[in-house]
C-alpha cells in the first residue's frame, strides 16, 4: 500500500529528506550538513558530490528511521537552494568545478558590465529579475570563461548545466533526465517569464550555449524514476520523481498560499518572503523580482519575491565565528534576558544587501556600541536585524501588489523563535501565522509530487489539511515602532558607505 511521499529539501548548508503521510504530517526525517567552501572574501562554493552524497545518505537514513520499505512510498518531490550553480560532463556526470553557490558575488563587476551595456530594462522585462550576481546566469558564464575544459566540452556538446534540482534528478535517473521546472529556470536570468521559453538574445549576449539548458516543465510532473543500482538506494529503483521547485515558491505552496495576495516569509539561511499574485506577472517599481511560483495542471502562478541574504546565518555566525552562542537557542534566551538591543544595529550585508537595496558592496556593520553593550544585546539586535530585513521587504511589496496583507504565514528553523516572531509581528503591525509544521518547504514538494499521481486529489484538501501552531499579535506602539525602524535605515545608509577597493 502507497502510504509516503518523499520530499529531498536540498538546501544551503544541509540536505533532508522528510517523509509525509496524507494528512501531511512528518513520519521521519534525516539531515547531514557538508561543507560550505570559501575560496576568497565574497567567494562560496559547494562539491557537487558531496551534496548527492548528504542527501542520498538522508535518503536512506530517513527511511530507516520510520521503518518505511520502498514499497510504501508513491513518489518521490525535490525542492532545492536555488540559483547555485553546476556545470558537469555528461559523459561521466563529473562536475566541470565547484557548484557556485547563490550568495557567491564573484560575479559582481560581470553584472555591472551588463548595466552598463544597458541590459537592465531587458532583463526585468523579460526575466522578471533585477542584474545581480545572486542570479545563475553570470555564474555560468564565469564557468564558461574560466574553467578552460567547460567551454570545449559545451563547444563539443558534451556540457550540462544545472540548478541543484537538475543535478539531483539527473543522478537519481542516472542521466536519463535532464530537467528543470519553472520556479527554478525562472532564478536563471535566462528565462522568459511571459513565453515560458529560455531567452535567445540573453543566451547569446552572454555566450552561454543553449544546448547546455536543461527541459523546462511544470513542478509537478513524472519526470522519471529512480534508476536501478544506485548505491545505497537499491531497493528504490522505479519510484517516480514528481516534482521538482525551488526553495521558497516549494514553502509558498507549502503554506497553502494558493490565492492571491496571499504571503509566507521563510527564516532559513536567509530570509524569502512570497506574495501569490494568481495568473498575473506584477512588475516591481520597487526593486522586488517578480516571476513563476509554479506551474501546474496546465497553468502557471506568479508571484513577487523579495529576498534578505542573511538571516539564520547570522545566528550562526554568532556561533561559528564569534563563539558568543553555543547554540542557536541561546541566542534567543540571551535576547529575552534584556528589554531592547540597547541601541544597537546589525547590518547582516556578509554578502552584500539583496532587495529592494541590491547593493554588492555593502557590508556587515554593527553601529550604537557603548561600553555598556553586552552579548545579550548583541543576540537581541541580530533577531531584530532579520525583521527589520523582512520589514523593508513587505513594504516594497504590499506598495508594489497594492495589497494591504492580513496575515504573514512563517515557517523555516528560525521561525520557532517566538521572540523573533513577536517582533516580527510588531514591526510589520501584523499578525504573523505560524504553522504546526514549519517544514512547509519540504512539506511543498511532497504536495506537488502527491498531485502529479492523484496522491491528494486537489489544493482544496491539502488546504484544508494546514494547521494553525501560534499567532503573535503586534504589542508594539507606533511611536516605538517608528523610532526603531528609522533607526534601522540609518543603519543600512553605514553598511552601504563601504566600497571595494
Amino acid at each position: 500500500m502507497l502510504k509516503y511521499i518523499l520530499a529531498l529539501d536540498q538546501g544551503t548548508t544541509s540536505s533532508r529528506t522528510i517523509v509525509f503521510n496524507k494528512h501531511g504530517e512528518i513520519c521521519a526525517k534525516a539531515q547531514y550538513e557538508y561543507e560550505q567552501i570559501y575560496p576568497q572574501a565574497g567567494w562560496v562554493e559547494h562539491d557537487p558530490e558531496a551534496i548527492l552524497k548528504s542527501q542520498f545518505r538522508s535518503l536512506a537514513d530517513a527511511l530507516i528511521e520510520g521503518g518505511i520499505e520502498a514499497k510504501e512510498i508513491a513518489a518521490i518531490g525535490i525542492t532545492n537552494q536555488r540559483e547555485t550553480t553546476v556545470l558537469w560532463d555528461k559523459r561521466n556526470g563529473k562536475p566541470v568545478y565547484n557548484a557556485i553557490v547563490w550568495q557567491c558575488r564573484r560575479t559582481a563587476s560581470m553584472c555591472e558590465e551588463l548595466k552598463a551595456q544597458g541590459l537592465s530594462d531587458y532583463i526585468q522585462e523579460h526575466t522578471g529579475l533585477v542584474i545581480d550576481a545572486y542570479f545563475s546566469a553570470t555564474k555560468i558564464k564565469w564557468i564558461l570563461d574560466n574553467v578552460p575544459e567547460a567551454r570545449k566540452l559545451a563547444d563539443e556538446g558534451n556540457l550540462l548545466f544545472g540548478t541543484i534540482d537538475t543535478w539531483l534528478i539527473w543522478n537519481l535517473t542516472a542521466g536519463r533526465v535532464h530537467v528543470t521546472d519553472y520556479s527554478n529556470a525562472w532564478r536563471t536570468m535566462l528565462f522568459d517569464v511571459d513565453k515560458l521559453c529560455w531567452d535567445e538574445y540573453l543566451c547569446k549576449t552572454l555566450d552561454i550555449p543553449m544546448s547546455i539548458l536543461p527541459r523546462v516543465a511544470p513542478s509537478s510532473e513524472v519526470y522519471g524514476a529512480v534508476a536501478q543500482g544506485i548505491p545505497g538506494l537499491e531497493a528504490l529503483a522505479g519510484i517516480p520523481i514528481c516534482s521538482a521547485i525551488g526553495d521558497q515558491p516549494a514553502a509558498l505552496f507549502g503554506q497553502a498560499c494558493f490565492k492571491p495576495g496571499q504571503a509566507k516569509n521563510t527564516y532559513g539561511t536567509g530570509c524569502f518572503l512570497l506574495m501569490n499574485t494568481g495568473k498575473k506577472r506584477v512588475h516591481s517599481q520597487n526593486r522586488l523580482v517578480t516571476g513563476i511560483a509554479w506551474g501546474l495542471n496546465g497553468e502557471v502562478e506568479y508571484c513577487i519575491e523579495g529576498s534578505a541574504f542573511n538571516a539564520g546565518s547570522i545566528i550562526q555566525w554568532l556561533r561559528d565565528e564569534l563563539e558568543l552562542i553555543e547554540n542557536a537557542p541561546q541566542c534567543d534566551r540571551y535576547a529575552e534576558q534584556v528589554p531592547d538591543s540597547n541601541g544597537i544595529y546589525l547590518v547582516p550585508a556578509f554578502t552584500g544587501l539583496g532587495a529592494p537595496y541590491w547593493d554588492m558592496y555593502a557590508r556587515a556593520c554593527i553601529v550604537g556600541m557603548t561600553r555598556g553593550t553586552s552579548k545579550k544585546h548583541i543576540c537581541r539586535a541580530v533577531l531584530e536585524a532579520i525583521t527589520f530585513q523582512m520589514t523593508d521587504l513587505l513594504e516594497a511589496m504590499i506598495a508594489d501588489s497594492g495589497t494591504p496583507l492580513t496575515e504573514l504565514r512563517v515557517d523555516g528553523g528560525a521561525s520557532i523563535s517566538n521572540i523573533m516572531m513577536q517582533i516580527q509581528a510588531n514591526m510589520i503591525n501584523t499578525p504573523v501565522n505560524r504553522p504546526k509544521c514549519v517544514e512547509t518547504t519540504a512539506l511543498g514538494a511532497a504536495y506537488l509530487a502527491g498531485l502529479a499521481i492523484g496522491f491528494w486529489s486537489s489544493m482544496e484538501e491539502i488546504e484544508a489539511i494546514r494547521e494553525v501552531s501560534k499567532v503573535f499579535n503586534p504589542m508594539m506602539p507606533k511611536e516605538e515602532r517608528d523610532k526603531l525602524y528609522y533607526g534601522w535605515k540609518r543603519a543600512v545608509e553605514r553598511a552601504k558607505e563601504w566600497v571595494e577597493h
